[in-house]
């Protein structure tokens, strides 16, 4: 059968103005091809014969300046027209009778190649003559016939791929082992990947397995579908499959090298059973086993002719697909792998022949038909998602940046999302702090979001519905195990639909935003709070700071980002037309409430918005963007408490407060300094609900800035100012002009897409991040020698000059001047 073709090459064939049909080749040695099929072609590379196993002097007259040949490689394109052609021969007596309607219509099948009856057709050095009569019978030379009629005036040309080679797929454990271990190559998902390489030997090829432990693997071996538990040594030459953990104890101190150990799932009628199968690298299967002679082999085991076959069977048939070799029942005892490995080394094996006469056994002949096939990918499939479960716990507990989306993906895709869930809600539970346990809510999410297959609407929604309250609260109180615990009841209920299973995606967002919240709330360490002088009742006490621009690493900033990867972000905090635009203002009431007022763009100007606050139960959403967030952040207010808001309020301060807030900038507009407290600007930034900080530095930290916080947790922001040379800051703001579009947006909404697909971790969202990262320390450096850098995509900049070339529509807007 033919075999793969193999190539690295960036060799590209050239298809203009292509017409008839063109096959593929692969230079192979003159030695190789008397085993094979080659192409013989003139100076315009146009195929002139095909010669199979053809004599040393046919298939010299094949070679190239190389000495190579090219070998016939399976591949064949058609041009379209050349297809239709061909296609149209099926109706045609006696073609017909290569397709099911001829057959139903009562004609003797005929059985064509595609090279020497449909490609040779082509073949410039043919003529009619020679074609046909080479066809055998008289149906095949009609349909030779045909096909010459049909085929032959369509240009046959060849294409050799320079560097590609090509293998036979034979029935030699060698051959496979060789292509395995030398072409193919493979993969492992194993406990322990920093350790692992070091014990599989170069040349080795580990597929779907799962190796726990000390497994060496020797050069040129190959281990797939198995579970083993080390210690191990796996010489070289060898071939385990479908091996379970149970089997590991069998195995350790057996002398393996050069032999093929397979472990089958077979059905005998309706008794499922294991049977394990044990042959050697070289055997030729009709006079060696084990890699020796028959002879040798009954000397070295006891093992005598009639133990193998019947008296009755010929001598031409005594082979090792026909010998009774492999236990598969035992009338008291339970069999194992030990059953067939004391084949190897049978001096020490004690009672093991007697053990094995006494087993009823099969041959491969005989077991080829009873394997179960459906049992055998089932096991396999097991055996990947139990890996899969254990790249779950290493990835999150790791914090590996890895993505488990196409993991996600295929579990739900084969039935096993119950499982993963599992692991999901184990990890979250487990978990030594808040980020691990968002992460793995999100990914809890990511699988609903799959079960839903792309019904149900929106991913990004609202996350309040009160059924989900009990486990919200529990995470909000820091009762991470027991939270998740409460999810998982209420998830169950939530399953019957799309609608329902995106629902309860969103809520284990919301639950996932808690998490990341008090991750970031792990700040606090670095900030005191310390017992101040309270002003007079009605004494305003008023703050007024600048916009921000944002010139670089944007994003990077936002938690889990922030502490899962590490940001940076480049900075400027500005005036706009000459005023700080954002201000806030509050005062100590008498009566124990709190008051908030938004006043919109002037400090005395009326109230657009207003909100009074009389107990606890109104801050419960104090992770919304509108909420009094900074009440709750700055400890004024202790939430959640069993001790009212009017108590903590005249308890702690004698009375209630009124904050007013204002901004001269559109809402929305992305240069604002969102909500947070103002304590100094880390406690300030690391407070924003589901935000990041560097909205509060840029604003709270005069002049330009670079922000940067580390990939860890508790989170902390260290701000280092940029120096630009002298007057630079100047050039800069006179090259600053601020247009309002009126367009806006809730920077939440977004932040739930941008959140979603960091947790997913693809390799571009990883990729990205760290371009955010590096582009900032570009720019930082870029400052600090006075050259400008592109500003980010929230704005758009322009000099003065070219404003007079704005779109008339945008006249209308409100222009501001921006001074660092």
């Amino acid at each position: 059968s033919h075999g793969p073709t193999r190539t690295s090459s960036s060799h590209k064939i050239d298809w203009e103005g292509f017409q008839g049909v063109r096959v593929i080749a692969v230079p192979g040695s003159q030695a190789y091809a008397r085993n094979h099929g080659v192409y013989l072609v003139d100076e315009q590379g146009l195929v002139r014969d095909i010669i199979y196993k053809g004599t040393e002097a046919q298939i010299q007259q094949c070679a190239g300046p190389d000495c190579t040949v090219p070998l016939v490689c399976g591949v064949v394109f058609f041009s379209s027209s050349a297809a239709e052609q061909l296609l149209a021969t099926h109706v045609i007596p006696p073609l017909d009778a290569c397709t099911y309607m001829g057959l139903d219509s009562g004609a003797p099948p005929i059985q064509l190649s595609l090279f020497f009856d449909i490609v040779l057709s082509m073949a410039g050095g043919m003529t009619e003559e020679d074609f046909v009569k080479g066809g055998g019978d008289a149906s095949v030379r009609s349909a030779r016939s045909v096909l010459w009629t049909a085929l032959r005036a369509f240009p046959l040309s060849m294409a050799c791929i320079p560097d590609a080679s090509y293998d036979y797929l034979t029935t030699a454990a060698s051959d496979h082992i060789h292509l395995l271990t030398c072409f193919l190559g493979g993969y492992s998902m194993c406990p322990s990947p920093r350790q692992q390489p070091l014990l599989l030997e170069d040349g080795s090829s580990v597929t779907n397995c799962l190796l726990e432990g000390a497994v060496r693997l020797a050069a040129g071996s190959v281990i797939q579908h198995c579970h083993l538990q080390g210690p191990l040594e796996i010489g070289p030459g060898c071939l385990l499959t479908g091996l379970t953990v149970g089997s590991s104890s069998a195995l350790q101190g057996c002398p393996l090298r050069d032999v093929v150990l397979q472990g089958h799932h077979v059905r005998l009628r309706d008794l499922p059973c294991r049977v394990f199968t044990l042959t050697g690298r070289l055997d030729d299967w009709q006079a060696t086993y084990l890699n020796i002679p028959w002879a040798e082999f009954f000397h070295r085991t006891g093992i005598r002719k009639g133990d193998l076959w019947d008296a009755e069977t010929p001598q031409k048939d005594r082979c090792l697909l026909s010998a009774r070799l492999f236990p598969v029942l035992h009338a008291s005892e339970a069999l194992g792998l030990e059953d067939v490995l004391w084949l190897l080394a049978p001096a020490a094996s004690g009672d093991r022949l007697a053990r094995w006469r006494a087993a009823w056994r099969m041959s491969w002949q005989e077991l080829l038909p009873c394997l179960d096939k459906a049992a055998e990918l089932g096991a396999r499939r097991d055996l990947f998602f139990l890996q899969g479960w254990r790249k779950v716990r290493r990835v999150l507990l790791g914090r590996q940046d890895g993505s488990l989306l196409p993991l996600i993906r295929s579990a739900v895709y084969e039935g096993y999302h119950e499982t993963l869930l599992g692991t999901l809600d184990e990890v979250a539970s487990t978990a030594d702090d808040a980020g691990i346990a968002a992460r793995a809510l999100a990914c809890i999410a990511d699988v609903l979001g799959c079960m839903a297959h792309g019904e149900g609407g929106l991913r990004s929604g609202p996350a309040a519905n009160r059924e989900w309250a009990l486990a919200f609260g529990r995470l909000e109180r820091g009762d991470i195990a027991g939270g998740v615990r409460e999810l998982a009841t209420e998830r169950r209920k939530w399953m019957s639909s799309p609608a329902l299973l995106v629902r309860a995606a969103r809520h284990y967002e919301g639950a996932e935003q808690i998490l990341i919240r008090q991750a970031v709330m792990s700040s606090c360490q670095f900030v005191t709070v310390c017992p101040a002088e309270l002003p007079p009742l009605g004494h305003w006490v008023q703050v007024a700071c600048p916009a921000r621009l944002d010139l670089s690493g944007g994003w990077s900033d936002t938690p889990p980002i922030t502490y899962e990867h590490g940001g940076a972000v480049v900075d400027a905090a500005v005036l706009v037309d000459g005023c700080r635009p954002i201000g806030a203002r509050v005062r100590r009431i008498g009566e124990p409430e709190l008051r908030l007022a938004s006043l919109g763009g002037t400090p005395w100007g009326e109230a657009a918005v207003e909100l009074v606050c009389h107990k606890l139960g109104q801050l419960e959403n104090y992770c919304q963007p509108h909420a009094p967030a900074a009440f709750i952040c700055t400890q004024i207010v202790q939430f959640p408490s069993q001790k009212p808001l009017r108590d903590q309020l005249m308890e702690n301060f004698g009375g209630g407060f009124e904050v007013h807030t204002w901004s001269r900038l559109p809402h929305g507009s992305g240069l604002g300094l969102s909500a947070g407290k103002g304590l100094g600007y880390l406690f300030f930034s690391n407070a924003v609900p589901g935000g990041g900080w560097q909205d509060q530095v840029g604003g709270l930290v005069p002049g330009i800035k670079i922000g940067r916080s580390e990939a860890r947790l508790p989170l902390r922001v260290e701000v280092e100012e940029i120096l630009v040379p002298e007057g630079f800051a100047r050039i800069l703001s006179d090259h600053l002009l601020l247009v309002y579009t009126g367009k806006t947006r809730l920077a939440r909404n977004l932040l739930q897409d941008v959140v979603r697909n960091w947790y997913a971790r693809l390799p571009s969202i990883v990729q990205n991040a760290d371009a955010l990262v590096n582009n900032a320390e570009e720019c930082a450096r870029a400052l600090r020698q006075g050259v400008s850098s592109p500003p980010c995509a929230r704005l758009s900049f322009l000099t003065t000059e070219a404003a007079k070339y704005l779109p008339e529509c945008l006249w209308g807007q409100k222009l501001g001047q921006c001074r660092v």
